[in-house]
């Protein structure tokens, strides 16, 4: 395929570049010694959900600041009709967007409510719910978090066990979530909960619900993960009611909804850049006085950065096959589970590529004081030990691909 652009994208491109030079907030400054966010749109040294929120006020200003200049633009949310919020932009202009603001190395914003909520509803909601969440969404103004994953119901999501009891116009929500990316920055959160106990099989009884975070009887508390920071939470309902007019889809239905979701979650570009700047910073710092001290003598070594550079390009071309298959007015399928597969494995070969590089010197934790490439690998391992179940694990993504892809049977 032949994924050069055309002319009209080229001046796209050029035009999202002009507004990122003239636009974003000199003083909103990435924070190195912060750790990584483990969302695949994400840029090293921000957290533009945390961010927004922050107790340095600069911080706080410049997300804000961000926000409001990319929706001006309606860039919060692209690819959205105008009349949400968006800009109207087709799926390959809505992909060179995001490229370019990850190339520039400026945060993206409204991630999880922007690329899974927002597109979510535009399929499955209510005119009610699109006019009543969407434009907040669109502004920057409103942050969503995904409570889907569960103990002991992740993976095997239709094994959730989180009920909600219809009392009138109300559910009462019980249960619990874990693992809820950013879910302690949210306004409101997308959760998938049990209707029917009884249905067979499982994912025929599940329904999903809009519930605002801070309702009577929710509880967040943020996971501390081996890094030492908290990239997700868990969250316990407790007696909490919702609105059946928050519903999204039919009662018993929403497994259908949530693939509709997950389908979105996995088609971005966002990974592939990030992977493909930590290569290129890497081959800089290895060619440069600091670290030629780390050069290897054979030729074996060269040969391994080859490879991870092949599969970052191979990433990109999957995940442009994604995009022109939206451009065409499909939703992703198992395209998208392909590349999320491929993304995964390929960020924990990167990361042992990239340690491997500095020998005992990539087991040095500490940011500066040494440590070669700010420590960058190392912290990328720890990262990456959660790449191959974080949004779905491998062996899952692997069933996708089998059966509708290929067309196996299930047994």
């Amino acid at each position: 395929m032949n994924w050069d652009d055309t002319p009209e994208q080229a001046a796209f491109r050029e035009e999202v570049r002009a507004f990122v030079r003239e636009r974003f907030p000199a003083s909103y400054r990435p924070d190195l010694a912060g750790e990584q966010s483990l969302e695949p749109e994400d840029v090293r040294g921000y957290n533009w959900a945390e961010d927004r929120v922050s107790d340095d006020p600069e911080r706080r200003e410049g997300a804000r600041a961000w926000a409001a200049a990319l929706a001006e633009r309606g860039w919060i949310a692209p690819h959205w009709p105008r009349e949400y919020g968006g800009a109207g932009l087709s799926a390959m202009e809505e992909f060179i967007l995001q490229e370019e603001l990850m190339r520039a190395r400026v945060p993206t914003v409204n991630g999880i409510g922007a690329f899974l909520l927002g597109p979510t509803l535009l399929v499955h909601g209510t005119d009610e719910q699109k006019a009543a969440h969407l434009p907040g969404i669109a502004r920057g103004e409103v942050t969503w978090a995904q409570g889907f994953s569960e103990p002991g119901a992740g993976s095997d999501l239709a094994s959730l066990r989180t009920r909600a009891v219809r009392d009138g116009d109300t559910y009462v929500v019980d249960g619990q979530k874990v693992w809820t990316s950013l879910g302690q920055y949210a306004d409101w959160l997308f959760v998938l909960v049990r209707t029917d106990p009884d249905a067979e099989p499982r994912h025929r009884g599940i329904t999903f619900l809009l519930v605002e975070a801070s309702a009577p009887g929710v509880t967040i508390r943020p996971i501390t993960d081996l890094r030492g920071a908290a990239p997700y939470c868990e969250i316990f309902f407790e007696g909490v009611r919702v609105p059946v007019a928050n519903r999204v889809g039919e009662e018993n239905r929403g497994w259908y909804v949530a693939m509709t979701a997950l389908g979105f979650e996995r088609a971005g570009i966002g990974a592939t850049i990030k992977y493909e700047q930590a290569l290129y910073d890497l081959v800089r710092y290895l060619r440069s006085d600091e670290g030629r001290r780390f050069a290897r003598a054979d030729g074996s070594y060269r040969r391994e950065i080859a490879r991870r550079l092949t599969e970052i390009r191979v990433l990109y071309n999957l995940a442009r096959y994604t995009v022109s298959k939206q451009e065409a007015g499909e939703e992703p399928g198992f395209e998208a589970s392909v590349n999320q597969l491929f993304s995964a494995e390929l960020h924990q070969r990167l990361a042992r590529t990239g340690a491997k590089a500095f020998g005992r010197s990539g087991s040095l934790w500490s940011r500066g004081d040494g440590s070669p490439l700010n420590a960058t690998f190392t912290h990328m391992r720890r990262d990456a030990i959660a790449a191959t179940f974080l949004g779905g694990a491998s062996e899952i993504q692997r069933n996708v691909i089998a059966t509708r892809g290929l067309d196996l049977p299930r047994d």
